[in-house]
């Protein structure tokens, strides 16, 4: 039998992508992309893991919670949280995504810092489906996520001669 992508056989390389092709390929996917999934850690130890449309600015990602949701109450109490973004997938060649660990907060709509983020968040269209007039943004609060690591996977890296899996920590 044919062997598509020959290069996905035998062991993968061994060989770290230069940081700034792996910063190009990690803001590549997190701009092209707006849905995470956000894990938690619950108050009895478990995980607990939550679908999120986000927007991003440089390496960190974002998102409106309620303060009395799940996620938000488990974020105050331990800020510790990972998030995975993953392109579609339809073959080993296309294996592509990131995960990210780090610590969030949350910002209220008075905070001062809040104001870039909310510029870089793509509100509009939520109001626009909900009906909401556009001279009135949202006043949640926005939870962001700064990464302490991430660990980017694409396979397609081994066509290059570089490992698939490439990990990306703050300079």
């Amino acid at each position: 039998m044919p062997l598509t992508n020959p290069w996905l056989s035998g062991p993968a390389p061994d060989v770290d992508l230069p940081r700034e092709q792996l910063e190009e390929r990690i803001l590549n996917l997190l701009s092209s992309h707006n849905l995470a999934v956000i894990a938690t850690v619950n108050l009895d130890g478990s995980p607990a893991a939550t679908p999120v449309r986000y927007s991003s600015l440089g390496f960190e990602i974002f998102y409106t919670s309620w303060n009395a949701s799940a996620k938000s109450r488990n974020l105050r109490r331990d800020p510790r949280v990972s998030a995975g973004i993953v392109a579609p997938l339809v073959g080993q060649a296309s294996s592509r995504g990131l995960q990210i660990f780090g610590t969030a907060r949350t910002l209220e709509r008075d905070d001062p810092e809040v104001d870039a983020y909310w510029e870089a968040m793509r509100w509009q269209s939520d109001h626009v489906e909900r009906g909401l007039a556009l001279d009135d943004p949202p006043r949640d609060p926005l939870t962001i996520i700064t990464p302490r690591r991430i660990l980017y996977t694409e396979h397609w890296l081994r066509r290059s001669g570089f490992r698939p899996r490439q990990t990306w920590r703050p300079s």
